[in-house]
């Protein structure tokens, strides 16, 4: 007799530790967490500033420079072959539609972006940082460094990648927000110190470069993940803005601050930290609802701005109007447009009613129905 067939083994993924900072080879550590598991991935890896001797002021004062172990590499080989091997580990995490961030200087960067490519990552932007108040060049042998570069690619060419461009503009005074972005060098209070007032770490970024672009291409829940925390200003950024994070350190000293640091942070409301809702993600409205509900009554007029065209409403939800080519019926972009003679027409906004004797565009009446589906 047949013996009934015993169901598969679950194996269940190992949770995913959030809000904690995870001490080790961060390549390692992200080999073991679960595959497509996370959002965004912010990195600040080392830059391989292969400096040599020690940089000094005119007066011979010592600059405090970045000279850690962590930043040398015996050369560019070896450099790549860490880079690809820490992107690789990063790409297995990311969601189908995760993205990732990654910051440089001209010593790395470049590397960084074609091994991104290598990679079928998909780069959307690069982004300049241009620092305000930059390190000056003491040798006057070359331009000052006033910028470091920050690539945005997404896992690959079809990710649906979070862009909350509406958010970006409302807070730009309605501007396009552009690929130069203007902070200064982390300093004053945020600057996080030892107990003999020296820098906890080298290449602390500030925390309005993670609030920007975590309110950019981020929601509220998002898990973000950072392989190279330092200090922590990758959580406690995230930690306020009410996104979800993970931090991978290998030196304990720098753990130990950033779970201190993170730990002071107060995380605000919710509804404080989301972005403002995209007029793409509404749920689509056709004028032929705005009639079906009575907003609007078929044989009723609607008109532009100036008042120089008027259409008639159909029970269809089309409307007619009079153009150059004679009588034209169809839908309110199409009739815009016609009567405009342009290629096209945004017919909410063209269109207007009259309401307590003044003319109103009929996409308030698509805003109602959309608050009537909420």
């Amino acid at each position: 007799m047949p013996q009934p067939r015993r169901p598969a083994a679950i194996h269940a993924q190992p949770a995913l530790p959030l809000g904690e900072v995870l001490e080790g080879d961060c390549i390692e550590t992200m080999l073991s967490l679960p595959e497509k598991s996370v959002d965004l991935i912010f990195a600040d890896p080392p830059y391989n500033l292969q400096l040599r001797g020690t940089l000094r002021r005119p007066d011979n004062s010592e600059v405090d420079g970045v000279d850690e172990d962590w930043d040398k590499f015996g050369d560019f080989a070896l450099y790549d072959r860490f880079t690809r091997d820490w992107l690789a580990a990063a790409r297995r995490l990311l969601k189908d539609d995760g993205a990732i961030w990654v910051i440089g200087s001209y010593h790395n960067v470049f590397r960084m972006g074609a091994i991104l490519q290598d990679l079928r990552y998909w780069i959307l932007n690069d982004v300049v940082w241009v620092k305000a108040n930059p390190m000056p060049n003491f040798r006057g042998r070359r331009f000052t460094n006033a910028h470091e570069t920050l690539i945005w690619a997404a896992k690959s060419a079809e990710s649906r990648y979070t862009f909350n461009y509406d958010t970006l503009k409302a807070g730009n005074e309605d501007l396009q927000w552009r690929s130069d972005w203007l902070f200064p060098i982390c300093g004053g209070p945020e600057r996080l110190r030892d107990s003999e007032g020296a820098k906890a770490h080298p290449t602390q970024k500030p925390e309005a470069l993670l609030h920007r672009l975590m309110l950019a291409t981020t929601d509220v829940g998002d898990v973000i993940l950072d392989p190279f925390f330092g200090t922590g200003t990758t959580g406690a950024v995230a930690r306020r803005l009410g996104r979800r994070w993970i931090g991978l350190e290998r030196d304990p000293d720098y753990a130990r601050v950033a779970r201190e640091r993170i730990r002071k942070v107060q995380a605000l409301a919710t509804a404080l930290a989301a972005p403002m809702p995209s007029k793409r993600a509404e749920p689509r409205v056709p004028f032929g609802w705005v009639v079906e509900r009575g907003l609007l009554a078929p044989g009723s007029r609607i008109f532009d701005a100036e008042r120089r065209h008027n259409a008639e409403i159909y029970a269809d939800g089309t409307i007619e109007a009079l153009t150059g080519m004679g009588v034209f019926r169809g839908s309110i972009h199409k009739v815009g447009a016609a009567v405009q003679g342009a290629p096209a027409c945004n017919g909410w906004l063209f269109w207007h009613f009259e309401t307590d004797g003044r003319a109103s565009p009929i996409d308030l009446l698509r805003q109602q129905i959309r608050l009537e589906l909420r």
